[in-house]
């Protein structure tokens, strides 16, 4: 019996690899600070539950196909506020934006067309597009350029007979990189030039710490609806993560009509959590405002603990809840692992997640790791003292062995 090629093509979650490394941690009695996935701590704002223990229907059927309609107005009312006009039939929803990844590579691919992504990107989307037989076209950065991206002559070079999408994430996931109007026109207009569509995975749009960029998205440029795909999520903005509900969002047809055929594979989306979800795009602005300014204040805790560690190279992330940074460690993967297996100050260690299965470039990011700052900030500041401690440890004990 055999695997298939595009299963065997697909590589575990990097966030998830350490786990059995963590568990024996724990067993041996230490303590770890879990800075290695984007779970929020934030309390989900309790509309949700109040949605689902109101619902009494006698049977719990299934929902429409695209989606439920209370969601999908709830949607639109949204994006209204954003200056951007949708139509019901504009959004499918789906179960988390990874299906709705996953439905878009799906629907826009065939074996070995390409997508162009910058990258450190989101290791996921190396799933999502492999699933679809597609490959990535990796816009190369780093953390000595701070990650940015938007340079017209790179991603143009980048564009073959094969190409069929753009994909980024805005505010990024892994770097934090927030795009400026005028980087956001740029490359909307390149993809309508090549007759590309443009994935944009926005599911931190709320998370912009300057607010010369507002509350950016792609959706405000009408000029190129037949382009654009909009991935969104309840997940990091409403600290929802549990509730799995995102959606699609564009106004092209024929792709519309695409994702609905594979919606088949499941169904519908669950009915209660839908209900939830519609209930928490209710929060008044005041909600995103307390969520940022925490997200702010936590940010700058880890950016200023990063650069008082000597060798360290960081900038601070303008967006999201993630900084990149390169550590003075001849591999992250390996540091991580001995900082489970052999480090400990007053029984307590730290995790991240190492930095090269954020790339698609081979020998990328080995020493660089993503930090999500997803804790309260005295836990915070206690996972970059151990994080310093670990570094000068681990350094030491490979000088002596030298």
């Amino acid at each position: 019996m055999k695997i298939s090629i595009n299963a065997n093509r697909c590589e575990p979650s990097p966030m998830r690899k350490f786990h059995p490394f963590a568990v024996k941690a724990n067993e041996a009695g230490k303590k770890i600070y879990h800075l290695n996935i984007g779970q929020p701590d934030l309390e989900t704002p309790d509309v949700y539950y109040q949605a689902v223990r109101q619902f009494n229907q006698a049977t719990l059927a299934y929902e429409a196909s695209p989606g439920m309609p209370l969601l999908i107005e709830a949607i639109r009312s949204y994006y209204a506020r954003l200056g951007v006009e949708l139509d019901p039939d504009d959004i499918l929803i789906t179960t988390g934006g990874s299906e709705a990844l996953l439905l878009t590579c799906l629907s826009i691919l065939d074996p070995y067309t390409e997508v162009i992504i910058p990258e450190p990107y989101y290791p996921n989307y190396t799933t999502f597009v492999h699933a679809a037989g597609g490959v990535i076209r990796a816009l190369h950065t780093g953390p000595e350029e701070g990650y940015h991206y938007a340079n017209k002559k790179r991603i143009e070079k980048l564009i073959t007979k094969n190409t069929r999408a753009i994909m980024i994430t805005n505010p990024g996931n892994p770097t934090g990189v927030v795009l400026d109007e005028s980087e956001m026109r740029m490359i909307a207009d390149i993809a309508k030039k090549n007759d590309l569509f443009l994935i944009c995975d926005e599911v931190y749009r709320e998370f912009c710490y300057d607010d010369a960029y507002g509350v950016p998205t792609m959706g405000r440029f009408k000029d190129i609806d037949d382009n654009l795909v909009i991935i969104d999520s309840v997940s990091k903005r409403f600290s929802a993560c549990g509730a799995r509900v995102g959606c699609v969002i564009t106004k092209n047809k024929e792709l519309q009509q695409a994702l609905l055929k594979f919606c088949q594979s499941r169904l519908a989306v669950a009915t209660i959590d839908q209900l939830g979800a519609a209930a928490l795009y209710q929060v008044d602005q005041d909600f995103y405002r307390r969520s940022k300014e925490e997200y702010r204040r936590r940010r700058d805790v880890v950016v200023d603990r990063l650069r008082k560690i000597p060798g360290v190279v960081v900038e601070e992330p303008m967006g999201a809840f993630y900084v990149m940074a390169s550590l003075p460690v001849d591999d992250s993967d390996k540091f991580q692992r001995w900082l489970l297996e052999e480090f400990e100050d007053a029984g307590e260690t730290v995790m991240f997640a190492p930095g090269a299965p954020f790339y698609e470039t081979p020998g990328s990011g080995i020493s660089e790791v993503r930090i999500a700052y997803v804790l309260k900030q005295e836990d915070l500041e206690r996972a970059m003292d151990l994080l310093a401690k670990g570094i000068a440890r681990y350094r030491a004990e490979q000088m002596n062995e030298e």
